[in-house]
């Protein structure tokens, strides 16, 4: 069976969690026995069997991005031609495999990592291209043949916003984590390097600047902590200047009052986010969208506990008071996923985090649970399986 893989994002150009999830997904596929996983991404040529990239066309490089996405996704379709199956993830990719699906008489499968309708923010940054981003993605899960749910809550999440959706077509399947790549790995010597100091208690953030991380409040919330904590944040590419902007002053804001306050705004090399996560006291997921969150796996397969936000996907991972503490939070109604109450948020928030870092013993106790439920219960040899299962029903 061959099956074509269409995705913005592939190493080396990723940025998100959706990229690391296609990545793992294509790797554990190719080891599938009488499987063939394409690949066709966006971006430089990679150097890699079986994989395609398709630059965005020069005439539109003055178009908005969600127009430059279109000419990329036309550039992909005619290439799909043999497949038996194509398989898109995110709205970047979803009008590519719909229109392969269409053209070539095949299937399309959709993985939904997450949704335009819960993610209205992202207007300020597309502007107009935000309705165009919405109507590619309602288009793709009306018309696909299969979706996949990154977790029950994600599969909740599609049947609320595409009602015309019929409900026997989302399959759950949770996303993964290669426990080889993500493991505790010492490294003193390589943290000091970066800022952290290794015998101080430590809270660290890996993440997009973008409105569902909850960064802003994350930051209010490390101000109630002990002046001793260090903060390490692993947070880049800002969705928009005025967000990037909040979070300069509230980063300065903590760093005029307390010292070990580290912020690393470019994307590390795998091994350094390892050595950063297996020296902190705490990982903090403080999402108020997540339909998983492949990040808080990545932190329990390095032995780190978590204390991330009780919404979406996020108590299908964490264990509350076992592989961390969640977080619990009112949100409102209208897709933002806002706190009703931000201030208590903040507070709850700090308060989880105080508990976290108060007694370091308990949080590797944590850290040691939550890598045994990663190797356990999120393996991709497991994930690849089933998927290709689903794949097999849809051409029977």
């Amino acid at each position: 069976m061959r099956v074509d893989v269409l995705s913005k994002e592939y190493p080396p150009e990723v940025y998100g969690g959706a990229g690391v999830h296609v990545a793992e997904l294509v790797r554990a596929l190719r080891q599938q026995p009488d499987m063939e996983a394409r690949v066709r991404c966006f971006g430089a040529q990679r150097d890699e069997a079986g994989t395609s990239s398709y630059a965005e066309p020069s005439s539109l490089a003055d178009a908005n991005p969600a127009i430059r996405t279109l000419g990329v996704d036309l550039a992909m379709v005619d290439d799909c031609a043999g497949a038996h199956l194509v398989h898109s993830h995110t709205w970047y990719a979803n009008m590519a495999g719909h229109l392969a699906g269409l053209m070539h008489g095949i299937p399309h499968v959709v993985s939904a990592h997450s949704l335009e309708p819960m993610r209205p923010w992202k207007a300020e940054q597309l502007g107009g291209g935000y309705a165009l981003s919405s109507w590619v993605e309602r288009t793709a899960y009306e018309g696909a043949a299969g979706i996949v749910a990154v977790s029950a809550a994600m599969r909740d999440d599609v049947l609320r916003s595409y009602p015309a959706v019929d409900p026997a077509r989302v399959h759950v399947i949770h996303n993964g984590i290669d426990t080889d790549l993500w493991s505790p790995v010492p490294h003193p010597d390589r943290v000091r390097a970066l800022g952290l100091d290794p015998d101080r208690r430590s809270v660290i953030f890996v993440g997009r600047i973008t409105r569902q991380k909850g960064l802003p409040l994350f930051l209010r919330a490390v101000a109630e902590l002990p002046a001793d904590v260090q903060l390490i944040l692993c947070a880049g590419a800002p969705d928009t200047p005025e967000i990037a902007a909040e979070v300069r002053a509230l980063v300065d804001g903590l760093a005029a009052s307390r010292d070990g306050v580290v912020w690393i705004e470019e994307m590390l090399p795998r091994a350094d986010v390892v050595a950063l996560l297996t020296a902190a006291t705490v990982f903090a997921c403080p999402s108020i969208y997540e339909p998983l969150g492949i990040v808080n796996l990545e932190a329990m397969a390095c032995e780190t506990a978590v204390v991330a936000t009780a919404t979406g996907g996020i108590p299908e991972v964490v264990v509350d008071g076992s592989t961390g503490w969640l977080v619990p939070i009112e949100q409102a109604a209208d897709g933002t996923g806002t706190p009703l109450d931000p201030d208590r948020y903040v507070s709850d928030l700090a308060a989880a985090l105080n508990d976290a870092v108060a007694d370091p013993d308990r949080a590797r106790a944590f850290g040691v649970a939550g890598r045994q439920r990663a190797i356990e219960s999120f393996g991709w040899a497991a994930i690849a399986d089933k998927t290709v299962e689903l794949y097999r029903s849809l051409l029977a």
